[in-house]
């Protein structure tokens, strides 16, 4: 079983504070791509392709995965996806890229705050995994 996926299957979806919440108050180290007031965008520590970057927002208020989405997070979603295309283009991107967001232990979610992973850099293979 590899790492990933164990790590989601032992993963309690909960709203406790997170290795994200970490790395927004800068308690963690990251390589940042993108911050503004909303959102933090930084380098996968294990990339699975050459460009990975994770977006993730500032204030979780509950969205801990997209099927916890509520009409209050509508806003939120939507520019969690607009910037994933500015750091797309941004990074050189412009042959395409994935934008990809795991949710529950089956869809592989190993942290428990809603984030977008933005993959680039070279083919994509369907179906995804």
């Amino acid at each position: 079983m590899s790492s990933e996926k164990e790590a989601a299957l032992a993963a309690l979806p909960n709203d406790n504070p997170t290795i994200f919440d970490k790395i927004i108050k800068k308690e963690i180290p990251s390589t940042v791509v993108f911050e503004d007031e909303k959102v933090l965008a930084f380098r996968d520590i294990n990339p699975q392709a050459p460009t990975h970057i994770l977006i993730i927002p500032k204030v979780k208020d509950g969205l801990i995965g997209l099927s916890k989405a509520e009409e209050r997070h509508v806003e939120i979603l939507g520019y969690l996806l607009y910037v994933a295309k500015v750091i797309a283009k941004q990074e050189g991107l412009e042959d395409g890229y994935r934008v990809v967001i795991n949710d529950g232990p089956s869809g592989c979610q190993s942290v428990y705050h809603i984030h977008v992973h933005l993959l680039g850099g070279r083919q994509m293979n369907w179906p995804p995994g």
